[in-house]
């Protein structure tokens, strides 16, 4: 079962609990994503994990317990960098996270440092993720379909850059010291627009800048115009960006209809369905570490040159994902 792709998993998950049977499961998803895309007999593996109460779409750890020569190497491994993440770890060895994570329990290891993380997904949120993944895998010429696509979103970027990553590390133990950040670090908002050839537009907003609905209609003009110079050729526009407040306010929707562009349904809190955020900013992010900069000038070189550097295929990778985080 583990060549089944993610999103195919979610939509195996989907019909089972639907209430629909095997082989109507297999029709209805290759009647969605094309012939082949998923066999009866893999629907029907997974519907017997279902029914017996696994509803995990991971991996099942490989067949047996760990060998002891994986368990002292997985050992050596996070005692030489604690810092590594399951996801890392579960490459190096050939195990799945859950595997890795719970082993890194049975050690006595616990995983130390704080993260804010923006919201806990409700019943209703997931049901919602479900709906919308099926109504975006079912798209026909999808390849098209994501071509179209442009995306974008705002990030602080600071002027000067630390670093922190989780530790595993004993529980009685601290993890490794790392120098506190400034609480009111010189920061500058980067707004960013890009599909999937490049960078279509961006700026640096100045500072005291809100984002409401009038800034954000002008931002849309601004895109527009960056298309009409950069992408000449470009008629349909698929519009994916972030659903907050005013974005969503009754001023855009008249922008976006007077623009006829199409929308994207995009859940509030999902990150991990934005390009922007598990991509683009992910890169930036390693980018910028440890940097720092004199004066804005300095900084937008700076950026203007990691933008510049980033080849039509790293675009490519981030937006052609999308239907397997879908």
């Amino acid at each position: 079962m583990s060549e089944i792709p993610i999103h195919i998993r979610h939509c195996i998950l989907y019909e089972f609990q639907f209430g629909n049977d095997a082989t109507a499961a297999a029709r209805n998803i290759c009647a969605a994503l094309g012939e082949g895309a998923v066999a009866d007999r893999a629907c029907r593996d997974w519907f017997k994990r279902f029914r017996e109460g696994d509803m995990s779409l991971e991996d099942r750890p490989k067949s047996g317990h760990p060998l002891e020569s994986d368990i002292e190497r997985l050992k050596v491994l996070i005692e030489d960098n604690p810092r590594l993440t399951t996801r890392e770890l579960s490459a190096m060895l050939g195990y799945n996270q859950s595997t890795i994570d719970r082993h890194l329990h049975e050690m006595g290891k616990v995983n130390k440092l704080e993260t804010w993380v923006p919201h806990q997904l409700t019943s209703d949120s997931i049901q919602q993720r479900i709906t919308i993944w099926n109504s975006l895998l079912s798209k026909r010429n999808r390849h098209r379909f994501l071509q179209q696509i442009v995306t974008g979103d705002e990030k602080w970027v600071l002027y000067v850059n630390h670093t922190r990553k989780h530790q595993w590390v004993n529980p009685e133990d601290l993890p490794e010291p790392e120098p506190k950040n400034d609480l009111h670090p010189k920061k500058v908002m980067l707004s960013i627009w890009w599909d999937c050839e490049g960078i279509i537009y961006w700026e640096l907003l100045p500072p005291n800048t809100t984002i409401d609905s009038k800034f954000y209609c002008q931002q849309l003009q601004n895109l527009k115009i960056a298309l009409q110079a950069n992408r000449p050729e470009r008629r349909k526009i698929r519009l994916l960006h972030d659903n907050d407040r005013p974005r969503v306010s009754k001023v855009i929707r008249q922008k976006l209809k007077e623009l006829e562009w199409e929308v994207l349904p995009h859940l509030p809190y999902s990150p991990d369905l934005a390009p922007s955020d598990y991509h683009l900013f992910r890169s930036l992010r390693n980018h910028l570490v440890k940097k720092h900069f004199d004066d804005q000038a300095h900084l937008k070189s700076d950026l203007e040159t990691f933008f510049l550097s980033l080849p039509k295929k790293f675009f490519e990778d981030g937006i052609l994902d999308l239907p397997k985080r879908w």
